[in-house]
């Protein structure tokens, strides 16, 4: 049985994410809020935003090039979107990256990388 694809980062495929979710926020106006007669009013400026909390277990080897991608400004990123159960593509950059050593093996280490993807 094949595993799907949850992410690629321009074209590079990563491995099998230990934790993957995918939540879409709206974007909303500051002119939004409670009006005078007690309502609430919303001004969407943009609807279902994307971001991904992520975490991986990964080699020292897997935890170079993820520290490569997060120094970037921007990433095209291919992702696993849970609506449409197909891939998607977006602009998107890396936020609260953080890694952290699980085991130190004779290759430099087991490690936890974790950080969220957000769309532009």
């Amino acid at each position: 049985m094949a595993f799907i694809q949850y992410l690629t980062f321009d074209g590079t495929a990563l491995p099998l994410p230990d934790s993957y979710e995918v939540q879409m926020d709206d974007v909303e106006a500051d002119s939004g809020g409670e009006t005078e007669a007690g309502t609430m009013q919303r001004d969407v400026v943009r609807a279902g935003v994307v971001s991904i909390p992520v975490t991986f277990l990964v080699s020292a080897k897997w935890l170079k090039i993820l520290t490569e991608f997060k120094q970037q400004e921007k990433i095209t990123v291919g992702y696993f979107d849970t609506e449409t159960l197909a891939v998607k593509t977006a602009e998107m950059y890396v936020e609260g990256y953080k890694a952290a050593l699980v085991k130190d093996t004779s290759r430099k280490g087991l490690w936890t990388v974790s950080f969220t993807l957000r769309e532009f």
